[in-house]
């Protein structure tokens, strides 16, 4: 869980190629995929809003919820009246990130790390994060024939997604804390840090040429599902056992011509996550119908229900954790200090909210002028 932002300029050149890699996504591989511009269904006499259709795009994960659920039971159609909704969907932030800057979605939900990428790449002119959506869900999964203790990760080889994803620098900021070194590029040192594509993390547990990894939700829980016991939960690392996972992200000219739309979606989402943390069950069992829609495969049970117990859906963009993830970044030698102010507008999250009769939300002090 981390990210970084404008200015943001890496320490070697090997880094530097390294880029899109380096501030990823939370979620599953490095492909983006489409489901073919979904658009959903709209009563004949609904009013349209000032944009005939809104694109949006979100992963495959339940991470992800907040769109997946809010598409599913038409919690969104049902704010944006006659303007039709087109979804797609992606496996990586930088991918989605490409579609946003080229006007193929509008909106999108996506982890902490490409958001400030996007952000910093276009010297703070494509986007705003104008919400949050979910918190939580990593885990540090291990052999517990290997490693019984926090103590016995060194020396041990330890998964994480990608070369400087949230979940690698946060990995890599919690080695630096137990005074342990490792070479962030190389992944090198006390510990073996191996970057290996979540897909394909469980298969590599089982080989054996992993010892654990650390994780984003559902891979954590696939992993258990194969005999790995949770060490370490990373909500625990955080105030409040929250930090941002997915945020949701729009681009400055559609925010700009469209601001109606752009509250409507707010609207639903604010709407999907209090329905979510009202519906547990319904809510868990509708992403599932979704994920199963979209990859041809619901998951089992025992994946299912821990993943989504670690998951919390909320409206607060937790703007003070990101900023500590970019801070996590630099202090892991892979960021020059970047320059976060202005990646966050929530003036129209205040607005929702505020109708809805619920608290304002902060920024952090990295909001728009």
């Amino acid at each position: 869980m981390s990210a970084a932002r404008p200015l943001a300029t890496l320490r070697t050149v090997a880094a530097l190629a390294a880029l899109p890699l380096l501030l990823t996504a939370c979620g599953y591989g490095s492909e983006a995929t489409d489901d073919g511009g979904k658009q959903t269904a709209v009563a004949a006499d609904a009013k349209k809003l000032s944009a005939d259709e809104v694109s949006i795009g979100y992963f495959p994960n339940l991470t992800h919820a907040t769109a997946l659920v809010g598409v599913q039971e038409g919690l969104f159609q049902k704010e944006l009246g006659g303007t039709t909704i087109k979804a797609s969907t992606f496996n990586a932030g930088p991918s989605e990130i490409e579609a946003l800057n080229a006007g193929s979605i509008d909106i999108g939900w996506i982890g902490p790390s490409p958001s400030i990428n996007g952000y910093t790449k276009s010297k703070g002119k494509n986007l705003r994060i104008i919400s949050g959506s979910a918190s939580g869900g990593v885990k540090l999964v291990v052999n517990p024939e290997k490693i019984k203790t926090l103590d016995d990760v060194k020396g041990k080889k330890i998964a994480t997604p990608q070369l400087g994803n949230t979940q690698d620098v946060a990995f890599l900021n919690w080695i630096a804390e137990k005074g342990w070194k490792v070479d962030a590029q190389s992944g090198k040192g006390d510990v073996s840090v191996v970057r290996t594509d979540n897909k394909i993390t469980p298969d590599a547990y089982k080989s054996g040429s992993i010892d654990g990894a650390w994780v984003p939700e559902p891979t954590a829980s696939k992993l258990v599902s194969e005999g790995a016991k949770v060490l370490l939960d990373e909500s625990t690392l955080w105030p409040d056992n929250k930090f941002v996972i997915t945020n949701i992200i729009v681009s400055q000219k559609f925010l700009k011509e469209h601001p109606d739309v752009v509250e409507a979606v707010l609207r639903g989402s604010v709407k999907t996550n209090e329905w979510i943390n009202a519906n547990p069950d319904k809510a868990k069992a509708s992403a599932n119908t979704a994920l199963e829609k979209l990859s041809g495969k619901a998951l089992p049970a025992d994946v299912l229900d821990p993943a989504w117990k670690s998951i919390t859906f909320l409206d607060d963009p937790l703007a003070a954790t990101l900023d500590t993830e970019a801070q996590h970044a630099v202090k892991a030698g892979l960021l020059e200090k970047p320059d976060l102010k202005g990646i966050y507008d929530l003036a129209p999250l205040d607005k929702v909210l505020k109708a809805a009769g619920k608290p304002g939300v902060s920024d952090a002090g990295l909001g728009a002028e």
